[in-house]
């Protein structure tokens, strides 16, 4: 596969991500949390999984360093009114996974596993 070292209108169709900010009480406790909500019309939904196939299956080690250096992830801005729709986060996708050393950010917490 072919670097694309310029980027921008990755998505086609509609597709809305948003984040919603949630309270609920039970028995005098509250609870709050935060969801990802991510919605679109099929073109949309098949084009962000195409662009999350690609940085996926991505050789990060084959990228020019002028383009990804070594330590870097490859990622993409998706931006509301551009990619996403007007009523939109702006959201960036990437890779965990640091050229050239295969490390993962400092933040990172891994899920439980069962």
């Amino acid at each position: 596969m072919k670097y694309k070292h310029i980027k921008g209108d990755e998505i086609e169709g509609e597709l809305d991500i948003f984040v919603t900010h949630n309270e609920d009480e039970y028995d005098g406790v509250i609870t709050k949390w935060e969801e990802v909500l991510i919605h679109g019309n099929p073109e949309g939904l098949k084009s962000l999984a195409k662009l999350l196939l690609e940085i996926a299956e991505l050789n990060q080690e084959e990228v020019e360093d002028k383009y990804l250096p070594n330590g870097a992830r490859e990622h993409y801005h998706l931006r509301p009114n551009i990619e996403l729709s007007k009523s939109s986060n702006s959201v960036i996708i990437g890779r965990l996974d640091a050229k050239g050393t295969g490390e993962f950010y400092k933040s990172f917490v891994p899920k439980k596993k069962a």
